[in-house]
C-alpha cells in the first residue's frame, strides 16, 4: 500500500467570509469603529479589560451563529486520499465543524478562555468571558486569542509541518501578514503551491510551481479537490 502524500493547507479569512463572518481587512470588517491596538493587543489588554472582553464575547456569538460552508467541507474530502493538515490563521472553529481532523490554530480560537496568570491554563469556552471569570488559580480569563505583539506559539510545529508538505494549499489570506505569509518560504522548491484566492496580491511568478486560482473559497476550493481526488492537478 502506498504511502499517503501529505497536504498542508494554509486557510485565512477569506474561507470564512462566505460564512458570514467579516474580515477586518474589509471596509466594513469586524474590527471597524475600533483602533485594532485598543482591542487585540496587550497594551489594549492592561487599559480596558472590559471593553477587550466585550469585542471578543460579540465575535464569539457570531461564530456560534454561522455554519461552515462549502469551502470548509470540500476540504473533508481529501483526507479520503491525502494525509491533510490544516494550518489555520482564522480563530473560528469552522473547519472543526465541517468535520476536518488535523487542524492548526495559528493565532488562537475564540471558543476557547485562558489565564493570564498561566497560559498553560486553556479552557473551552463557548460563553462569554465576563470581568470576574477566573482561572483555578485565581486569575482573570482572556481570550485564547493571539494579539498584536504576542508570540506566535504554534508558529514553530505549523512550519515543521509545511516543510514535509508534498502539496501546499493557500485559501483566502491576503500573504500580508507574519509570521504567518513567510510558511510559504518552508516549503521545498519542487512542491506544488496552489492559491486560491478572488484578488491574489501575489502572481504565478512569485514562486516555484505556483498555481493561482482567482476565485472565491467555495467555488475555488471544490474546483481544486475535485482534480485532486482524479489526480489531474489543474
Amino acid at each position: 500500500m502506498s504511502k499517503k502524500k501529505k497536504i498542508v493547507i494554509l486557510t485565512g479569512a477569506g474561507i470564512s467570509a462566505e460564512s458570514g463572518i467579516q474580515t477586518f481587512r474589509d471596509a466594513d470588517g469586524l474590527w471597524e469603529g475600533h483602533d485594532v491596538m485598543e482591542v487585540a493587543s496587550p497594551q489594549g489588554w492592561a487599559r480596558n479589560r472590559e471593553l477587550v472582553l466585550d469585542f471578543y464575547n460579540q465575535r464569539r456569538r457570531q461564530v456560534l451563529d454561522v455554519h461552515p460552508n462549502e469551502g470548509h467541507k470540500a476540504l473533508v474530502e481529501l483526507e479520503d486520499k491525502y494525509e491533510v493538515c490544516i494550518i489555520t490563521q482564522n480563530v473560528d472553529n469552522l473547519h472543526e465543524c465541517a468535520g476536518s481532523k488535523r487542524i492548526v490554530h495559528l493565532h488562537g480560537e475564540l471558543l476557547k478562555a485562558r489565564s493570564t496568570l498561566d497560559s498553560q491554563l486553556v479552557y473551552d469556552w463557548a460563553k462569554d468571558i465576563n470581568l470576574g471569570d477566573k482561572c483555578e488559580k485565581g486569575s482573570q480569563l482572556r481570550p485564547h486569542i493571539v494579539w498584536f505583539g504576542e508570540a506566535v506559539p504554534m508558529l514553530e510545529k505549523a512550519a515543521e509541518i509545511t516543510s514535509i508538505a508534498d502539496i501546499l494549499i493557500i485559501i483566502g489570506t491576503s500573504m500580508q501578514v507574519y509570521p504567518a505569509a513567510g510558511l510559504i518560504n518552508y516549503v521545498e522548491s519542487h512542491v506544488p503551491i496552489f492559491f486560491i484566492d478572488p484578488r491574489p496580491r501575489i502572481s504565478e511568478g512569485d514562486f516555484p510551481n505556483l498555481k493561482i486560482i482567482e476565485e472565491n473559497a467555495t467555488t475555488g476550493v471544490r474546483k481544486l479537490v475535485n482534480s485532486l481526488l482524479s489526480a489531474s492537478l489543474i
